[in-house]
């Protein structure tokens, strides 16, 4: 199903993050800002929330824990839920990794270096995913 078919203002975010302290400063800023939000503490975890419920965009972690990191989420994404994969804002206090650096060329999707300040987080979401309601 696709985004046009569903109320889209009711969507939550999909936000996939493993760090307590980070779920809980984008989940505030992201709400302070008019999005709904469902959190993910891993990959995994959030590809499981990917495959039952629908969401506005996603915001993902580049490494989180147990087998399933950021390149994986918007492999499975594009094969799965391809109206998200222009919808995926990855954030990551990684950028010097050589795989983070090649997953972002590769995929093309925007990501916003921890850390980060909210107004511009807020911007990169909003190009990306869109205004919230």
């Amino acid at each position: 199903m696709n985004l046009p078919a569903l109320n889209t203002q009711l969507l939550p975010i999909l936000l996939i993050e493993d760090e307590p302290a980070v779920m809980a400063y984008v989940r505030s800023a992201l709400e302070r800002n008019g999005y709904n939000v469902m959190c993910a503490a891993s990959g995994a975890e959030g590809l499981k929330q990917l495959e039952i419920g629908h969401f506005l965009g996603v915001v993902s972690d580049m490494r989180t824990p147990g087998g399933v990191d950021g390149a994986d989420v918007y492999a499975w994404i594009s094969l799965y839920r391809p109206e998200l994969a222009s919808r995926l804002v990855f954030i990551t206090g990684d950028l010097a990794n050589e795989e983070t650096a090649e997953t972002l060329r590769r995929t093309g999707a925007p990501c916003v270096e921890k850390p980060f300040r909210v107004h511009q987080f807020i911007g990169v979401v909003e190009k990306t995913i869109g205004k919230a309601p």
